[in-house]
């Protein structure tokens, strides 16, 4: 039997099948990450009523089927959207960097409001700000893992708990933190060392959405090691790696 619900969806990706079918995978707000088929959206003007582009945020009917696996988008009420950013193809190549990693990673029920609320200030930032951070994608993917519940404690050594208010080494095999006193001697592991002033960057990352991300730009070795550090957690704890303009799994 069929049951229907209601939710916000933000549309990451839109594609067409047949003459006149849509599919589309959306961000929903309870529900995270699922893919929606619009029958007859190209030509419906009552039920969508153009408003499926990316980037939009939509009050959504949904009818799900087959033991809800099955989503058939009814009807869609356009919220929010962009209204300048498709104009801007650097930004907007930012944008599907991040979104493409939304897709990778998958976002559950869990942790569906947090990503949600993440993407949508990712948009108001895009087209708003004046100046963006030049690690932003990188950026994305931390907080992103971190509102799914997988992204590394950046606040304690691993080892001792104790809290770290400078410099420190990045496990990437053990995805957490050593202390100086509990740095490891000799380690096969692959470490970043990070300055207090890099986890100060990432822990700010961490816990704030992109509009509040500092735009300043680090010094060049705070940028390499964050850059190693992020990018390492990702391949090595989320099996992700950004090759060729996509995420492939690793």
């Amino acid at each position: 039997m069929a049951t229907e619900w209601a939710d916000h969806a933000l549309v990451l990706r839109m594609g067409r099948f047949r003459e006149a079918d849509v599919w589309l995978k959306l961000l929903c707000r309870k529900r995270g990450l699922l893919t929606f088929f619009a029958f007859g959206a190209s030509r419906s003007r009552r039920r969508f009523c153009g408003c499926l582009d990316v980037l939009n945020t939509l009050q959504c009917r949904v009818k799900a089927a087959r033991g809800d696996n099955f989503f058939n988008l009814e009807e869609a009420v356009l919220l929010t959207g962009s209204r300048t950013l498709r104009h801007n193809w650097q930004r907007m190549g930012i944008a599907a960097n991040c979104l493409r990693f939304v897709e990778a990673l998958g976002v559950n029920t869990e942790g569906a409001a947090e990503a949600f609320a993440l993407v949508e200030d990712l948009r108001q930032t895009l087209e708003q700000a004046p100046r963006l951070p030049s690690m932003l994608p990188l950026f994305f993917r931390l907080r992103l893992a971190g509102a799914a519940g997988l992204a590394p404690l950046l606040g304690q050594c691993g080892a001792c708990g104790a809290a770290l208010a400078d410099a420190a080494i990045f496990l990437t095999d053990e995805g957490q933190l050593r202390c100086t006193a509990c740095r490891p001697a000799r380690s096969t592991s692959y470490g970043v060392d990070l300055s207090g002033a890099s986890l100060a960057i990432l822990r700010r990352v961490q816990h704030t959405l992109p509009s509040a991300w500092p735009t300043e730009e680090p010094a060049a070795a705070n940028r390499r090691a964050c850059a190693r550090a992020v990018d390492g957690f990702v391949q090595y704890h989320l099996g992700l790696a950004f090759e060729g303009g996509r995420f492939r799994r690793i």
